[in-house]
């Protein structure tokens, strides 16, 4: 195959990493406990890019004279805001939301019908102000104070890892991005890479046509002088075949499913929920679903300079954010789908106080989130902003928050999801004060008859044991055998190699032959494996795919 033709069709198919484990034994397993099945139950992470301003998505009312003198322009007019809790009129908690969050199908909607929770002053102790960076903290788990919080995988990808690590069972995928072309670090593991499947720019419908024949067409580079160049090809070649083993699947839930009621067309955000729920509604059994909506960066023209802050860009962000919430909402809620879905915004950072001189604000430290659905027990978590933090020794910024992120994401895999403390430690764990996320749980987020009973907290998983990754196999993908390479030089081990029905195919012992340990593996079909190497009583569990 010509190299032009391969780079074209990786990215045509979207050259990305995927999720290969799957849940169905996991479920069965769950189903053991009594009314513990969850299998159903799906996240979905609204991503706004580049800064959401916070205090103009929600304004202090309690404090409304600071907040306009911060603000002379870009302020928000009181008799234009909406009140929408009356009960939380003058305390700490009384919050104007931004009119564009108004109306029917709306935040103001949601909230009113109890399936909108907001926390306040979402952050984390050493908040960075580079969106690059505090994306990527956002993304492993970090806390801005050291890498070994987080490292350089993502919280996502760990939290797959350990809590259905041992399940790979149907070709469909656990997590699923669309609304961007570049693939979340959130979803990389800790020991398996590319752990989502971007769709983003793909038609779903013919996401099998796209991919489908790949197989075989990708160039033997087994022979190739290790280099940093053929682990991205190899990366690339497995890439491509494991697309071409879930693309079905993607194809299937689609073409199964449906949309109840209207979405707008032009409404970029809207769309990549339209294919959220259709999916969901088609049977796909991904846990995580990731979208995007970008350009909260607001430095300028975050209002129309020389019009009233109504009008201008974050008007219109929040316009298409609330809308197309409020679609989706109402497409999964017309059935049981609802009560099975869970939606939360996160933003990388806030922005400043005080505006800037160009009609917008400056990157600032802490925003609010959103938990959105049926399962969700609205109301109000956290007291306002403190505006009086704010000054020119600072640089304007208000830096209290009521709220480290880890703790939304931690409960909700527990409460929603019934993972257990030791899945939450593996995935985010306070390394800098040495506290686990498993005892700062927000206990309000959901409906109590949502909340699954600590009886049903399960692990699933394994323990992987030591970080460091004693071996390596190639080829990857392979054909008629694989090699292992070792660190340490070890002379024999034991493998076992499962199919994606867990069923073991091929097992034995092997020894070292040139530094090599060869395994023939030419009676395999098509398909993903696990490969489990034992030595000296440790296992690892590597992840291999046959064209």
């Amino acid at each position: 195959m010509k190299r032009r033709e391969f780079i074209k069709l990786t990215s045509t198919a979207s050259a990305i990493g995927l999720l290969p484990f799957e849940v169905n034994a996991s479920m069965r397993l769950l189903n053991t406990f009594a009314n513990c099945n969850l299998s159903n139950r799906k996240i979905v992470l609204i991503n706004l890019k580049g800064g959401n301003d916070g205090l103009n998505t929600l304004v202090p009312l309690n404090d409304y004279s600071t907040y306009i003198s911060l603000r002379p322009d870009v302020g928000l007019p009181m008799n234009q805001l909406v009140n929408f809790d009356s009960n939380l009129t003058g305390t700490n908690q009384d919050l104007g939301m931004h009119p564009a969050l108004g109306g029917v199908s709306s935040f103001e909607s949601l909230y009113g019908d109890g399936m909108l929770r907001i926390l306040q002053s979402v952050g984390y102790p050493s908040q960075n102000k580079s969106h690059f960076a505090s994306t990527d903290l956002y993304m492993t788990g970090n806390d801005g104070n050291s890498w070994d919080n987080g490292q350089q995988s993502g919280w996502i990808g760990r939290f797959m890892e350990h809590y259905y690590a041992n399940e790979v069972n149907e070709s469909y995928p656990l997590g699923i991005q669309i609304g961007s072309n570049d693939i979340s670090l959130g979803f990389h593991g800790e020991h398996e890479h590319g752990l989502s499947l971007n769709i983003n720019g793909q038609d779903p419908e013919g996401f099998y046509s796209v991919l489908n024949g790949l197989s075989g067409m990708a160039p033997d580079i087994s022979n190739m002088i290790a280099s940093d160049h053929k682990t991205e090809l190899e990366y690339l070649i497995q890439t491509d075949a494991l697309a071409n083993t879930y693309s079905y699947a993607i194809t299937n839930a689609f073409n199964s499913g449906s949309n109840i009621g209207s979405y707008d067309d032009n409404n970029d955000l809207a769309n990549q929920l339209k294919t959220v729920a259709r999916l969901i509604r088609g049977g796909l059994e991904s846990k995580i679903f990731m979208v995007q909506i970008g350009g909260f960066d607001t430095h300028n023209n975050q209002i129309d300079s020389g019009t009233n802050s109504l009008n201008g860009k974050h008007t219109e962000l929040l316009t298409e954010l609330s809308q197309a919430v409020g679609m989706f909402m109402n497409d999964i809620n017309s059935d049981s789908v609802g009560d099975d879905v869970v939606a939360i915004t996160y933003s990388e950072f806030g922005r400043k106080a005080k505006q800037n001189g160009n009609w917008g604000t400056d990157h600032g430290e802490i925003a609010p989130m959103f938990v959105i659905g049926k399962p969700v027990n609205g109301g109000v978590s956290g007291t306002n902003v403190d505006l009086s933090e704010a000054s020119s020794n600072n640089n304007w910024q208000i830096e209290t928050y009521h709220y480290d992120y880890r703790q939304t994401f931690a409960s909700l895999m527990q409460d929603f999801l019934g993972t257990d403390n030791s899945v939450i430690d593996n995935t985010f764990f306070d390394n800098t004060n040495t506290e686990s996320f498993a005892n700062k749980k927000i206990s309000e987020i959901l409906k109590n008859n949502y909340i699954v009973d600590p009886s049903c907290y399960s692990s699933l998983g394994v323990d992987f044991g030591t970080k460091v990754k004693e071996w390596r196999i190639q080829p990857n993908p392979f054909n008629d055998h694989i090699e292992l390479l070792s660190k340490s030089g070890f002379q024999n081990c034991s493998y076992r190699i499962y199919d994606a029905s867990s069923k073991l195919v091929l097992s034995g012992e092997v020894s070292t032959i040139n530094d090599r340990m060869k395994i023939n593996t030419s009676t395999l079909t098509s398909g993903i494996y696990l490969a489990q190497i034992d030595y000296n009583n440790v296992k690892q569990t590597i992840k291999i795919v046959k064209p």
